[in-house]
């Protein structure tokens, strides 16, 4: 089924549609729900959760600077993992270029997240 601008299908799915509502896969939280969203659950102040947010933030810098691993059961693991360098190219120029070996955060989602 074809589902262009101006076929009859799409303008029926699109009438009933609000316009001033995402769809539910792009909504992203922000820090500042996030905040929210702790304080509620956890029944403390806007502020305590955002001492809290913010100490757990500066302790997994720390920790993975030091190519430290942080399990939290039920949850994920966030880790460290080195990316080799390798060959690219410039896609202005055509040039090769060495792209250097870096490290990057990698997080390994509980299996029973979602």
């Amino acid at each position: 089924m074809f589902f262009g601008k101006k076929s009859l299908e799409y303008r029926k799915i699109n009438y009933f549609c609000p316009v001033n509502v995402k769809p539910l896969n792009t909504y992203k939280m922000n820090k500042v729900e996030l905040i929210s969203a702790i304080a509620e659950k956890a029944g403390m102040t806007k502020v305590d959760a955002k001492k809290a947010l913010d100490a757990m933030v500066e302790v997994a810098k720390a920790e993975l600077k030091n190519d430290g691993k942080i399990t939290l059961v039920g949850f994920g693991t966030l880790g460290v993992s080195e990316r080799p360098g390798r060959k690219g190219h410039n896609p202005k120029t055509g040039e090769i270029i060495d792209i250097p070996a870096k490290k990057v955060v990698k997080f390994k989602p509980a299996t029973d997240l979602i």
